[in-house]
């Protein structure tokens, strides 16, 4: 059975990943195929809307293949390059995709999980959905469109969100707007059937299906988020947390210490940035130059020995501290990609540019 499941019902296409010993983690030629099906979706008058789920399994979307990009980062970096090149024409494609998609974020949700969902006009959340961008724990950021997405959240929820790789339940999701509609577990199914059934209709039915979300708990912690979090400079919020005299700033010094410290300044400079991009190619113009080059810098292949290799969760990272992590450093990681280099999207009619 493919990685990736794509047919047509009544007129819906329906995009099904299909891997789920790995949480239905990204592959390139899962990419792949999911673009070759969108792009024949989108010039077909019989194609009303587009539905992206998961088949089987307890998770949406783990992310990427991490130890694919970590062999590759190890040497020439190539297959990575390649990888982060289709993935993000796969999210281009998706943010400017003219038919309406319905993303079910119903389980994990996590980093190219993201990528697939948020540009979805309609993202469904659930009571089982758990939505992070944890790449700061291996060394790397939130990329797939995160310096967008992320930036453009309330407050300083997004800066929190990348530098902590907090999980947000599906209450959360609904209350931030990563979700459109809040739906029980239970009434999915019957959701999608109504939607492939009237798919001119896709509101009514989503509409019939959702429920009000249970009170998220990041409401309470908002005013914190908004205060702590509110400088662009990694070492100013580490002197907030350390003054902040509360369970919750304490909680969150120590997740914030055991992240790249590289990684995390890459984040705060990338939603810096993020916010001030008129155009999502733009956006994912510059997150594969920076990818292209933060999958083969130390932190990167330390972070994902120590949690997903060795399993050790000791990274030992370099530089170690924030005030190690230079503004050259983080200049050279945004630098453009050399000309005949840079990340293109599809054309209009789905081929290279």
């Amino acid at each position: 059975m493919s990685d990736v499941i794509t047919k047509v019902e009544g007129q819906v296409g329906r995009i099904r990943l299909n891997r789920p010993k790995a949480i239905h983690a990204l592959t390139k030629d899962m990419c792949t195929a999911m673009i070759a099906a969108l792009v024949e979706w989108r010039g077909d008058g019989g194609i009303q809307a587009v539905m992206i789920d998961h088949a089987e399994g307890r998770g949406f979307c783990a992310g990427g293949d991490v130890r694919m990009l970590a062999e590759s980062g190890a040497v020439d970096g190539a297959e990575a390059r390649a990888f982060f090149h289709e993935e993000y024409r796969l999210n281009h494609l998706l943010f400017t995709y003219a038919k309406p998609v319905v993303a079910f974020m119903d389980g994990i949700t996590m980093g190219g999980g993201v990528g697939i969902s948020q540009p979805a006009k309609y993202r469904i959340a659930t009571e089982n959905t758990r939505f992070a961008m944890p790449e700061t724990a291996i060394g790397l950021f939130p990329d797939v469109g995160g310096g967008w997405y992320l930036s453009r959240l309330p407050g300083r929820t997004g800066q929190f969100l990348a530098l902590t790789g907090a999980r947000m339940d599906g209450a959360e999701c609904r209350y931030l707007g990563l979700a459109t509609h809040y739906i029980p577990h239970g009434a999915i199914e019957e959701a999608k059937a109504r939607i492939i059934e009237h798919s001119d209709r896709i509101e009514g039915a989503l509409g019939q299906a959702s429920v009000t979300a249970p009170e998220p708990r990041i409401a309470d912690s908002m005013i914190h988020i908004n205060k702590i979090f509110g400088s662009d400079r990694l070492e100013e919020i580490f002197a907030a947390l350390q003054k902040g005299d509360s369970d919750w700033a304490d909680a969150e010094l120590a997740t914030l210490r055991s992240k790249s410290p590289q990684a995390c300044k890459v984040s705060l400079r990338l939603l810096a940035e993020g916010t001030k991009m008129q155009d999502f190619a733009d956006e994912m113009r510059q997150e594969y130059a920076v990818a292209a080059k933060v999958v083969q810098r130390p932190d990167f292949l330390e972070g994902v020995r120590a949690v997903l290799i060795d399993k050790d969760n000791a990274p030992k990272w370099n530089p170690a501290t924030p005030e190690g992590v230079t503004d050259h450093m983080i200049d050279t990681i945004f630098a453009p990609m050399p000309e005949g280099d840079e990340w293109t999207p599809l054309s209009v009619d789905g081929g290279q540019q």
